[in-house]
């Protein structure tokens, strides 16, 4: 173990750790080591993989124009209805724009993509980058101006590259939808502030014409009377609004279906269909969804979010931080579940119907148990006689996912001789410790060099991983999954450890494996 700690950076040591070692915690969620040749992304990576995936809004990258080609439907999410977001925008910063400013030139961009016509966006996303943290362009007001101009929302995205990590750019994600819900929340409020001054002003106008009327009076009293006069106008204009917002509830309400129950998924981005299974899951037991963060969203949804009863949190690493701000602003309790792996998918429909606290929706959570597990385990059973003693090493962005993964890999009898993660935090590699057994290699932040030497100390028949991981186990002569956003079959529920159990055997057990170590050893 001590000759393959060499072989990694001296200072990369503290993120490195074997299970039964006396180190008792891993160093993470820190920067990155200069030179390590990390795989971790940026600040405004993070916020665009969040954000990304809603369906009706413009996703303006004020930046090089490297910068939105890099990050074009990311996260490779399905959608229902409107794809706007398929097509990525950017200003296509110069040298000429860092030194004389990119303000100009955004709003010419704003300008022009108004005026194209192609699509009608809800709302326009403007997202910094590291060129535009270095020139400081004031991103708020450009989008205040746009929305004067236009009458659409613009929302900046303050995810400057230079501002730290990844994490960060979840949170300004995080932040920008909080944002919408805001909307949501005045609207609800009563509403058109605007409008109720401009008829204010209106009606003082009006009164100050009737200043005839009052010609006995002295100015005093005159002005006594029409704030009397205004007060009582303004009393009905109110009690007009509050009568049509009353009724325009009462006819939303009497739309909605049967749901007793409501609740936001979080931290799903709906990647070969994922989030669609878990609302179908939902749909059975007699939960309504009412918002996607973001897998499959509309801007519509999210405003509604702060109406739900409870959020359930998939990816906590992007979108706890958003589940605890809408438990502060909004009241809504979260859960954090996950339907990636049998045992958890059974564990988060159970808490989620305990938690809700409805014995329909309780005992209906234990129909569809009872409906789709024997099937599910007899499937389970077959792949595991073809995967039991092999090994695998881990390395995904989320921990979640390796968590997850791991719990699978011991039902299914393989061993994880690595795993690691990208962006994991000390109670994530805790779990991950009491999980693994004796031996097994935990590490963050790793590079592919370090990767390299792990799993041919370790034996690993296969790598799970995302698309940069590929052609390293290729070479290596060792099987690939694909865990990251490029995937095409569903991992989540029920039919997603079937889908994970057959492909893992597919891959491990190719007779191609034979060949190409041969090839290698020779």
């Amino acid at each position: 173990m001590q000759n393959s700690r060499n072989k990694a950076l001296s200072e990369r040591e503290d993120f490195i750790m074997t299970k039964g070692d006396k180190k008792e915690n891993i160093k993470c969620d820190q920067q990155s080591l200069a030179g390590a040749v990390s795989q971790r992304a940026c600040v405004y990576s993070g916020a665009r993989v969040v954000l990304n995936p809603v369906k009706d809004a413009y996703h303006l990258v004020h930046g090089p124009i490297g910068c939105a080609s890099y990050t074009w439907d990311i996260r490779g999410s399905l959608t229902s209805g409107a794809d706007v977001f398929r097509s990525s925008f950017s200003t296509d910063l110069k040298e000429k724009d860092i030194v004389f400013g990119g303000e100009t030139k955004l709003k010419l961009v704003i300008e022009e993509l108004m005026e194209a016509e192609q699509y009608e966006p809800e709302v326009i996303f403007i997202y910094s980058t590291c060129v535009v943290g270095v020139i400081g362009d004031d991103l708020k007001a450009a989008a205040r101006k746009a929305e004067k101009k236009y009458g659409i929302r613009v929302i900046p995205v303050e995810s400057s590259g230079f501002a730290g990590t990844k994490s960060k750019g979840y949170k300004a994600a995080c932040e920008a939808l909080l944002t919408l819900m805001d909307d949501f929340k005045a609207e609800n409020n009563g509403v058109e502030s605007s409008k109720k001054a401009a008829d204010n002003r209106n009606e003082i106008k009006k009164l100050s014409q009737q200043n005839e009327d009052y010609g006995e009076l002295d100015t005093k009293e005159k002005i006594r009377l029409l704030q009397k006069k205004l007060s009582q106008i303004n009393s009905l204009q109110t009690g007009k609004a509050i009568e049509n917002f009353k009724n325009k509830k009462l006819k939303e309400q009497a739309e909605v279906s049967s749901y007793s129950k409501k609740i936001n998924l979080l931290g799903d981005y709906n990647l070969a269909g994922e989030g669609w299974i878990i609302e179908n899951y939902l749909n059975q037991v007699g939960i309504e969804l009412v918002a996607r963060f973001t897998g499959d969203s509309s801007i519509k949804d999210i405003r509604k979010a702060p109406t739900a009863d409870l959020n359930i949190v998939q990816c906590a690493g992007s979108m706890k931080y958003l589940a605890k701000r809408m438990e502060k602003k909004f009241g809504i309790p979260f859960l954090e579940i996950s339907f990636l792996g049998l045992q958890d998918s059974l564990d988060s429909l159970r808490q989620i119907a305990q938690h809700l606290g409805d014995q329909i929706i309780i005992n209906n959570v234990e129909k569809l148990i009872a409906r789709r597990l024997p099937d599910t385990e007899a499937k389970l059973r077959i792949y595991k006689n073809y995967l039991s003693g092999k090994k695998a090493a881990i390395y995904v962005g989320g921990a979640f996912k390796a968590i997850s993964l791991v719990k699978q890999f011991n039902d299914l009898g393989i061993k994880t001789v690595m795993v690691g993660t990208q962006n994991g935090k000390e109670s994530d590699y805790e779990k991950l410790r009491e999980l693994t057994d004796p031996g097994t290699i935990i590490l963050d932040d790793a590079n592919p060099s370090e990767l390299e030497v792990f799993m041919r100390e370790k034996g690993a028949d296969v790598l799970v991983g995302g698309v940069k991981d590929r052609a390293l186990a290729y070479k290596m002569g060792i099987a690939f999954f694909d865990h990251n956003h490029e995937r095409k079959d569903p991992l989540v529920g029920f039919e997603g450890v079937v889908n994970l159990a057959q492909e893992l055997d597919l891959t491990i057990n190719s007779p191609i494996w034979k060949t190409i170590r041969s090839g290698i050893d020779e």
